[in-house]
């Protein structure tokens, strides 16, 4: 059998992981008096292209975690259930009631823009903890450039249609300082958040995603 996970070695403690959230505003444009520049910021084919990208993120996001999972060793193999169980961590959700293409279109700038902060975060652990784990951390820097490649048509999007240049994105905690047990699980937490959301985002979103 050859790992794909090379120098992981066992931890044989549950350390519980303090949560502290970060509020923050992304400024979609320079700034306030800026507006839209929404002819530099459109690509002819937005829709197409966001529409890619979230189907990409949604089918790639178990491998992503069970990739992950196995890279960390014992005892997150044995026990994923109990040690990336993400109750209780903070995630930006979807809700049903969303129906506005504008709401939908918010939510899920929000969701991207702390995605894309929390996989800044893992991958920088996963290069320090796991750092010959060749495949783990290509995964996480080609999902990281799908992200921020929707981030973009997102920008674009909210500016086109609706004028909105900010929006106020909340973000996870930085794993900077904790051991390497809790930036296991911290990770471990976030990536099993993102498969049960991004599936339902999907769902929501691609149906707004039509040219009007």
């Amino acid at each position: 059998f050859l790992s794909l996970c090379p120098g992981v070695f066992p931890f044989v403690a549950l350390l519980l992981l303090q949560r502290r959230l970060v509020a923050g505003r992304a400024l979609l444009v320079n700034g306030p008096s800026a507006g839209c520049p929404i002819n530099s910021l459109c690509r002819s084919n937005v829709y197409e292209q966001t529409r890619k990208q979230v189907a990409l993120l949604n089918a790639t996001a178990q491998d992503l975690f069970s990739l992950y999972v196995s890279c960390q060793g014992e005892p997150f193999s044995s026990e994923t259930d109990k040690l990336c169980n993400p109750n209780g961590i903070y995630f930006p959700d979807f809700h049903e009631n969303r129906t506005s293409e504008k709401e939908v279109m918010v939510a899920m700038y929000k969701l991207f823009a702390f995605l894309n902060a929390s996989l800044g975060n893992i991958t920088r652990d996963q290069e320090e903890l796991n750092p010959t784990a060749k495949e783990l951390l290509d995964r996480l820097h080609n999902t990281t450039k799908t992200t921020r490649g929707l981030i973009s048509n997102l920008t674009c999007l909210l500016c086109k249609n609706y004028n909105i240049f900010q929006v106020d994105v909340r973000y996870g905690e930085s794993s900077k300082g904790k051991s390497a047990f809790k930036k296991k699980q911290q990770g471990c937490q976030v990536l099993r958040k993102y498969v049960q959301v991004i599936s339902h985002a999907a769902r929501i979103l691609l149906p707004h995603l039509s040219p009007a």
